[in-house]
């Protein structure tokens, strides 16, 4: 998977706010795109007390949500923790396995925000930029915004408010377990993307994508050459339970 990078990474807090908010203007908020046949979950660890960033990719069949492809990806942490901009922290890594990929996803889902982010560019709205792909923000925690309560049910939204703008829903996807914050990053629509997460949800709270990845990214440290059994589903494989 070839990328074009559209900027430096070595920037100030000050800066990479500034560029937040001139990158903004490039995300579309409609669908842009075509058949979706593969779609892939992102997702970032930390090793080394921190010092090194563990980044995976799980690319997986959207027909019956089997693993077809992962790589995972690992450098030097050089952005401090600042919440709201996670994506100077995160990206870099995700860049460099998104390029080891063998197989292209149609469709990204992020463990984190899309536009449900104080300056409408949270890591799903960065990354699809710079990809030029359809990416989707799936976070498990609140970042901005006000929703109303879930009806218990699967499937069931509520919008999330954020200065008088909807910018994502508050997503139940398990009966009895918190909802999940969903909001578009990048050439997707926001009823399209609720559309997709919850194709992508079996019946575990996260998205198989975000489980896939997030067992790659966050689980014990393993060989960046390890060959992950694919063709497999998420009940054949070692995954954490939401």
């Amino acid at each position: 998977m070839q990328l074009h990078v559209l900027h430096d990474w070595n920037l100030t807090p000050e800066a990479a706010i500034a560029l937040q908010q001139k990158l903004r203007d490039r995300v579309v908020l409609t669908d842009q795109f075509g058949e979706v046949r593969y779609v892939a979950g992102v997702d970032v660890g930390f090793e080394a007390g921190g010092t090194v960033t563990r980044a995976a990719v799980a690319v997986l069949s959207l027909e019956d949500l089997q693993l077809q492809d992962r790589a995972i990806a690992r450098r030097p942490t050089e952005f401090p923790y600042i919440p709201g901009l996670l994506s100077f922290r995160e990206v870099p890594a995700v860049l460099d396995a998104l390029e080891n990929l063998q197989i292209e996803p149609d469709l990204i889902l992020c463990d984190g925000q899309g536009i449900a982010h104080p300056r409408r560019f949270g890591i799903a709205c960065h990354l699809g930029v710079l990809i030029d792909r359809p990416t989707i923000g799936v976070a498990k925690s609140l970042l901005v915004g006000r929703h109303a309560e879930l009806p218990e049910q699967r499937g069931s939204w509520q919008p999330l408010i954020h200065k008088g703008e909807t910018i994502g829903v508050a997503l139940r996807t398990r009966p009895g377990t918190k909802p999940v914050y969903i909001s578009p990053g990048h050439r997707i629509s926001l009823e399209t993307a609720i559309a997709y997460v919850m194709r992508c949800t079996t019946k575990y709270r996260l998205p198989e994508t975000t489980r896939y990845a997030h067992k790659l990214a966050s689980g014990p440290a393993i060989d960046a050459e390890e060959v992950v059994q694919v063709g497999k589903t998420a009940e054949q494989l070692p995954l954490f339970g939401e």
